[in-house]
């Protein structure tokens, strides 16, 4: 479980400076990012894209957070998030970077640029399993009734309407980021209920269209549809509506490794020096911080490492003239001084988060397919408890199948509360996890043990933050986005929901106030 070790350490107290050793050491620099994933990245590569070179970032406890990736035999895969839409046009700090690192080819801030080919899933993209037979659609026409066809048709009809929707201020409904999105009050009265409850409004009854809704908040929020703002359940559809040039609508991005080869990239152009006493390049060094505060108008840390071939910990000192805070918030509230200067109370404040189990399975060989049907990209399963599983070697384009293939089977814990799931996460046999984590498999596959070789699993408690009814007007997340001082905070958390877009964006705003 990457951070869970770290984070008890902060949980249960340890933070406080007489409880850890004194710091061996002290490094300077401009910036200090604390947490290396999505949204401290984005802001290392535009303050180094904007000259910026004595920047410090401090990785956490798992470089590349939500979006880390592993290797099985020599095999990438992920062990994180695994694909990016492709970006509207409100997303224009994506587009940039995805055309700094080559995945745009052409005419990056168009309706409809060229993207590179290997980077587009290729078809098959995916599939849904429904009483025993592999559909092209997770909206099957042919599995379903008259009345159920009818229903579906009516709801992507509307949806299509909600992407080119605008409020009275002449944004767009749902755009991604969402703070790009209309403040109109009648689209935000949306989050006043749950999802279920406006699909139920409307009319919708058919099983197959609540079991898809009720699998896309899973799927994105890592909670139910009747724990998801319906505001928060339209956005995951009306929001994205990027095209290509070279793409069929509704296509995505991947790597191999998931998200893990967009960070990849993104590390690449920042250009990551050797030596931490080096400040004519930007630095990432290990650890996790321990306490952050502002002193003298600067910001003061204490980092927290391992210390070399021993189990003990050691300590250093981080000063920064200015520092941008791209950990959780659930983090950050053990570790930043006075979060509540910041407008920010924990105890009312702090999103619900969601824990999730990735499972990446070494495959022997490929699987026997029902009725020989053709293996997707995304594999999905109408009656799991999962989220179904992706193929890593999709993206490989080769004459014949490659040796190996890793499969990576996603689950959000939503049959429970959020804190029941962690409590079972820390207790469960490895038994137990591996029954949980092959549970759409084996629903997909008659025979399936025959075929694996090996099992990782990847336990993440606190994966992201659920957007309830309700979420637009926390007051918490609203002031942090408007902080401007020493310290500047960056996380997708400030959204409410885990996206790379979101957590982009906010690393973009924070980069962007310091130059």
């Amino acid at each position: 479980m990457p951070g869970m070790a770290e984070g008890h350490i902060l949980r249960d107290g340890l933070r406080d400076a007489a409880k850890l050793p004194s710091p061996s050491g002290e490094l300077e620099c401009d910036v200090a990012i604390f947490g290396s994933g999505v949204a401290g990245m984005t802001a290392a590569w535009r303050l180094a894209k904007a000259g910026r070179r004595n920047i410090l970032v401090i990785a956490g406890p798992e470089p590349d957070g939500n979006a880390a990736g592993a290797s099985m035999a020599g095999q990438a895969c992920p062990s994180g998030a695994h694909y990016l839409p492709l970006p509207s046009m409100e997303s224009r700090h994506v587009r940039e970077m995805l055309a700094d690192v080559g995945v745009i080819i052409s005419d990056p801030f168009g309706h409809r640029p060229e993207f590179d080919e290997r980077i587009l899933v290729h078809a098959q993209q995916e599939r849904l399993l429904r009483a025993g037979k592999w559909h092209e659609d997770l909206l099957p026409d042919e599995a379903s009734t008259t009345q159920e066809r009818s229903e579906h048709q009516r709801f992507l009809r509307y949806v299509e309407q909600l992407k080119t929707a605008t409020g009275n201020d002449g944004k767009r409904a749902f755009a991604i980021p969402i703070a790009l999105s209309s403040q109109d009050a009648q689209w935000r009265a949306l989050d006043r209920l749950n999802f279920r409850d406006w699909l139920t409004r409307e009319g919708y009854r058919s099983a197959p269209l609540h079991w898809y809704a009720n699998y896309a908040c899973r799927d994105d929020y890592g909670t139910s549809y009747e724990h998801t703002s319906a505001y928060a359940g339209l956005h995951y559809f009306a929001s994205r509506a990027g095209e290509a040039r070279n793409a069929e609508p509704g296509a995505v991005l991947t790597w191999p490794d998931g998200l893990q080869g967009m960070m990849r990239a993104l590390r690449s152009k920042i250009g990551f020096g050797a030596h931490l006493d080096n400040s004519t390049a930007p630095r990432q060094m290990t650890g996790f911080a321990a306490s952050i505060q502002i002193r003298n108008k600067a910001v003061d840390a204490l980092v927290v490492q391992p210390a070399s071939g021993t189990a003990s910990l050691r300590t250093l000192r981080v000063r920064a003239r200015h520092a941008i805070c791209a950990m959780p918030l659930h983090v950050a509230a053990h570790v930043v001084e006075d979060m509540r200067g910041y407008g920010f109370d924990p105890a009312t404040h702090l999103p619900q988060s969601a824990p999730w189990m990735i499972a990446n399975f070494l495959m022997r060989r490929f699987p026997e397919e029902r009725a020989a049907a053709q293996l997707a990209w995304d594999n999905v399963i109408y009656e799991g408890k999962g989220l179904g599983y992706v193929v890593a070697t999709h993206q490989l384009i080769r004459v014949a199948k490659p040796e190996h293939a890793v499969f990576t089977a996603y689950n959000a814990l939503s049959d429970r509360s959020p804190q029941d799931s962690r409590r079972w996460l820390e207790t469960a046999s490895p038994a137990q996890l591996l029954e949980r984590a092959a549970g759409d498999m084996h629903l997909a596959y008659e025979q399936l043990w025959p075929y694996v070789e090996r099992v990782d699993i990847t336990l993440r408690g606190h994966a992201m933050a659920s957007p309830a009814p309700g979420y637009l007007n926390n007051k918490g997340l609203l002031a942090l986005r408007e902080v401007d001082g020493p310290l500047q905070f960056a996380h997708s958390d400030m959204s409410g929901y885990s996206v790379f877009e979101e957590a982009a964006w906010w690393g973009e705003m924070a980069a962007r106030r310091l130059l």
